[in-house]
């Protein structure tokens, strides 16, 4: 795909077509997306502009473009943790990527057969990424190196990256697609050109969704109301309604019990949770909640026209939005949100989520 057929982001899609054109380019950027809003799809687009081969760019099979993500030994890579390298995994990143440039980043784990293991880019990785950027370029031209996730390298990594993202040989780009900037070394991104790559409007997901994947409208309409801005998310919507159905049970499970007052019922919600297979799935069900609440929240403010509530929804959200306090939506996404990071620091799921239906439940 080229840049002209990139959808949505037009002013970042628009300074990237100069910057190919003039060939005036930051020697680091750094690409903010929420989860499946197209960031690779952008960054795969502006390759294929500045090394001037769209075909070997979009599949992946660029000699002089090198890709970085975080992994862990699993069911198709079984390897010590100081021997795991980006390129062991590269069959699967490359098929995924050519068939959806806005998988999730639970969906890359899990094609990379990791799903629940705690992922990092490490040293071994950094070492990879030096000596490749130090070679003179297979086709002559640029060398680039496309970071995805780079708030999962270990400060070791980071460091020894540090030279080379500072002062990089003549030619040579890194690209950096980031969930979560704040996170990232500040050594590294205070060196990189920051672009915010904005969640999609609804009718841009639609377009995606049937001009580039095939989807009917009727079928693109009803994913757009549950995507939050994601293209990856309507996606894997429509590829696995099932996960979906599941998330929804068990927030209503939830709500259902909070509003009866009914603690024991609002704990095994909390049972349910820390039994999703893993910690992508728990942390997929907080950011899925606080979609919900967030619902609720705009419908409570009259806003339901922009709270992409599905016409099946519209009772139970209604209702929902009846029934809770004016500040509950605001106070339980804060808690949804410390949730995930205690996931990611790997706290006993049960304590975790015990502890949070306990202060989704005082705060009602």
């Amino acid at each position: 795909m080229k840049l002209e057929g990139i959808i949505g982001n037009a002013n970042a899609v628009e300074a990237l077509k100069g910057m190919a054109r003039s060939g005036r380019i930051p020697h680091a950027m750094m690409l903010y997306e929420n989860d499946g809003c197209g960031a690779m799809a952008i960054v795969l687009a502006f390759l294929g502009e500045v090394f001037g081969d769209e075909h070997k760019v979009s599949g992946l099979i660029h000699p002089d473009v090198h890709y970085v993500y975080p992994v862990a030994s699993g069911t198709k890579v079984n390897e010590k943790v100081q021997n795991l390298r980006a390129d062991l995994f590269l069959k699967y990143w490359r098929d995924l990527m050519k068939a959806n440039p806005y998988a999730l980043e639970s969906e890359v784990n899990e094609a990379f057969g990791i799903e629940g293991k705690q992922t990092v880019i490490n040293n071994a990785e950094a070492r990879e990424i030096l000596e490749s950027v130090y070679l003179t370029a297979v086709e002559g031209g640029w060398k680039a190196v496309v970071v995805y996730l780079p708030e999962k390298m270990n400060a070791s990594a980071a460091n020894r990256l540090l030279k080379a993202v500072e002062e990089p040989p003549e030619k040579t780009l890194f690209l950096m697609v980031t969930h979560a900037p704040e996170k990232v070394m500040q050594t590294i991104s205070s060196r990189c050109q920051a672009i915010r790559i904005l969640p999609y409007t609804k009718e841009e997901i639609a377009e995606v969704l049937v001009s580039q994947y095939g989807k009917t409208p009727q079928e693109a309409a009803s994913a757009v109301l549950v995507a939050g801005g994601s293209v990856g998310a309507a996606l894997h919507y429509l590829s696995d309604s099932e996960d979906y159905q599941e998330q929804m049970d068990i927030f209503k499970g939830l709500m259902d019990s909070i509003v009866a007052r009914d603690l024991s019922a609002a704990l095994e919600s909390g049972e349910a949770m820390a039994a999703l297979g893993s910690r992508e799935k728990q942390k997929a069900f907080c950011k899925f909640a606080g979609d919900c609440l967030r619902k609720v929240f705009l419908i409570q403010q009259k806003l339901p026209q922009i709270a992409g509530v599905s016409d099946e929804e519209e009772g139970y959200f209604n209702s929902l939005a009846g029934k809770c306090r004016k500040n509950f939506p605001r106070q339980a996404l804060s808690y949804l949100d410390r949730a995930q990071m205690l996931i990611d620091r790997n706290v006993n799921q049960k304590i975790l989520f015990c502890d949070l239906v306990g202060r989704m439940y005082s705060c009602y």
